[in-house]
């Protein structure tokens, strides 16, 4: 810690680090949004199935000597529904309480136009929605009860419409941003804040094999403009914010035009 670090510490040393868990943060967004949080003076809780990413993550924290939170990784398959209440419980535990929690987890395994596959249709659905439910209830009833805390969600801008391509994907989508939806219309009495968050381009593996891509954003930036919408306690965020205009344009296109579009 440099001399300053020690003035600034010195200076508040009763201040309270806020709590955060980010469920699928071994790359991409939720890596990113790891980093961005621990700067920001947050304890982390970073959980995915990839151990050996999340070890490379919390390494590469840990080698800034500016970040002076905790940073914890926790191996987690979102699917194992059954071991999600008691690892919930201890990561609040070891944190020492919980402000913040981030759903980030998302599959989109490619998918023909003339392709049907219910077991990557049941994976998505799993992954992306059922495993976002089963996390954010609990945090929902902890806040519930606390009367306090920020709900965030990862959606995205291929939620907003049914689109050709990838059926269960855009689904799994729309239904986390009602759900979503849900939560704040049920817990805003409580002060419970919840924020859904539309990305659209996002330079990750996703974008692999996608041949047009516009406004495309790094991890971090999209990651920055997340933490930034939740403390402002936004309620639906297009990131980067550009993606709003032309999905409020997309959202009210005749059907019967849209399928001719082939979007």
């Amino acid at each position: 810690m440099t001399q300053e670090e020690n003035k600034q510490s010195a200076a508040r040393p009763l201040e309270p680090h806020p709590a955060a868990i980010v469920i699928g943060a071994s790359t991409g967004i939720g890596a990113a949004l790891v980093k961005n949080l621990a700067k920001r003076g947050y304890h982390v809780a970073a959980l995915a199935r990839r151990e050996d990413k999340l070890a490379e993550l919390v390494t590469s924290i840990k080698s800034n000597r500016s970040i002076q939170t905790k940073v914890v990784a926790r191996g987690h398959d979102v699917t194992d529904y059954e071991a999600i209440p008691p690892l919930f419980a201890d990561l609040v535990d070891e944190l020492g309480g919980l402000d913040m929690i981030i759903y980030a987890a998302g599959v989109m395994p490619p998918v023909a136009l003339d392709e049907f596959d219910f077991g990557k249709d049941r994976q998505q659905v799993e992954v992306n929605l059922l495993g976002g439910i089963a996390w954010l209830n609990l945090a929902a009833r902890r806040f519930q009860i606390t009367k306090s805390g920020t709900i965030v969600g990862i959606g995205s801008v291929a939620g907003d419409r049914g689109r050709q391509g990838s059926p269960a994907y855009n689904t799994t989508k729309g239904a986390l941003a009602i759900y979503l939806e849900t939560l704040r219309n049920r817990l805003a009495k409580h002060g419970v804040q919840v924020t859904t968050i539309k990305p659209g381009f996002v330079d990750t593996v996703m974008l692999e094999g996608v041949e047009k891509t516009f406004w495309v954003i790094s991890p971090e930036k999209a990651a920055d403009l997340i933490v930034t919408a939740a403390e402002k306690k936004r309620q639906v965020v297009y990131v980067p914010f550009q993606w709003r205009f032309l999905m409020l344009i997309i959202q009210h296109i005749p059907s019967f035009i849209f399928r001719k579009l082939g979007i």
